[in-house]
């Protein structure tokens, strides 16, 4: 059995600077356009380059999102897009639309072309077809059982690649290919632009009694009735590697720097134990699936992997996320200070002189410490940091390394 990838999202350089260190073999990132996620951050040309560059040095691959359906007006557009990767040399682009596919073969060189699961990738025959245009891995459509990825497994080349998304939000649309958006909002979910209508929640009116709305129930236990959980595979780590699956894909584009390392770090974790000693893996898994809780989640499921879903992962009386840490930063450097250890950070949430925090080490531990002493960027003395962006030095009861993420429970779940 070969070690699966693990596929970890970056949103922005820090992200993917946090993917890389907690644990990710291969990182998937947006440029500005063409890449199914208009409201994230994304990356420049330029921001790529150094991403590449970053990732590169530590044996992480970097792989490009270029998966919309494309229209007329963006296919010349497309053309030039694939120019300038060829400069940079990604590791992969990650593409749907055949148009896109050609062009992408005509003006890439070494770089491989994966095919995305917005390709509605169902059956060994497609993925034979895409392997025969010269793709190197196909995503599977997020509809499949592990019995149907294992059959396309067995039919298709050896050198083939399979990927598979195993954790992270779940869309009610047919492998994202979603309509509801376009028709409620206006803004194309194939374009990157999607409202997610499917977490909204909906009444009826019946035509002859304009204004009357009535609730949508189900069963009397709610109104959002197209809300999924979140898939998680944590504990069934053996099976995916029975099916076959080359590369683990963590969703999560428009997700925050503690979800990534949060599931990076434990996902990592799980797949190395698994190779070490499938018993200690096993030993572990109630570990496993109360650290993964610790970033934002909908709760659990596993979507299709056995069988088809029923009304049990679906959740019906809301469409907020389960918080239980808030992230306050990540050590940017630590500096010597009047003899002291700080570490410096770009704060992301409010903390105070006083308060318990966290630190993540990237070997799975977590370290409980106190903020003893918060400094600005003049090196004056505060009380506390309420700002968000702000640049601190932190002086904590314990010693903190380069690159390590620190977080706080979250109020609502104290």
């Amino acid at each position: 059995m070969n070690k699966p990838e693990l596929l970890i999202p970056a949103n922005s350089p820090e992200v993917l600077r946090i993917a890389c260190e907690y644990g990710a073999d291969a990182v998937y990132i947006g440029g500005e356009n063409f890449g199914l996620r208009a409201k994230a951050r994304n990356f420049s040309l330029e921001d790529m380059k150094e991403a590449i560059s970053f990732a590169h040095e530590r044996n992480v691959k970097v792989y490009v999102t270029a998966n919309i359906i494309a229209h007329n007006d963006d296919l010349e557009k497309a053309r030039e897009y694939f120019k300038e990767l060829n400069k940079i040399k990604p590791d992969a682009v990650i593409i749907a639309d055949p148009a896109m596919f050609m062009m992408a073969e005509e003006e890439l060189e070494n770089v491989d072309i994966h095919v995305s699961t917005q390709a509605n990738n169902t059956n060994y025959g497609t993925f034979n077809f895409w392997y025969n245009m010269g793709a190197v891995r196909v995503v599977t459509a997020r509809e499949l059982s592990l019995k149907e990825i294992k059959e396309i497994r067995d039919n298709i080349p050896e050198d083939m690649e399979i990927e598979t998304f195993v954790h992270g939000a779940m869309c009610i649309s047919y492998s994202g290919r979603c309509l509801l958006s376009s028709f409620l909002a206006g803004r194309d979910a194939n374009k990157g632009e999607c409202t997610h209508p499917c977490r909204w929640k909906y009444a009826v009116m019946e035509e002859s009694r304009k204004g009357e709305y009535m609730p949508v129930y189900e069963d009397e236990r709610g109104t959002y009735i197209f809300n999924s959980k979140d898939l998680c595979m944590i504990d069934h780590i053996p099976e995916l590697v029975g099916a076959g699956i080359n590369s683990f894909k963590v969703e999560g584009r428009m997700k925050t720097a503690l979800y990534v390392a949060t599931v990076a770090r434990i996902y990592r974790a799980a797949i190395d134990d698994y190779f070490k000693d499938e018993q200690y893996y096993r030993s572990r898994i109630d570990y496993y699936k109360e650290e993964i809780k610790k970033c934002t989640y909908r709760q659990y499921t596993t979507g299709f992997f056995f069988g088809k879903p029923d009304e049990n992962t679906q959740i019906y009386d809301t469409n907020t996320y389960i918080k239980g840490y808030v992230y306050l930063g990540f050590a940017e450097d630590v500096v010597d200070i009047d003899g002291d250890k700080y570490c410096k950070i770009e704060q992301k949430n409010k903390f105070s002189v006083g308060d318990e925090i966290e630190i993540m080490k990237k070997n799975g531990e977590n370290v409980i410490c106190t903020v003893e002493k918060i400094l600005n960027e003049k090196y004056e003395e505060v009380e506390s940091a309420p700002h968000p962006k702000e640049k601190l030095y932190i002086k904590l009861s314990v010693d903190i390394d380069k690159g390590e993420l620190i977080r706080m429970k979250s109020d609502e779940n104290n």
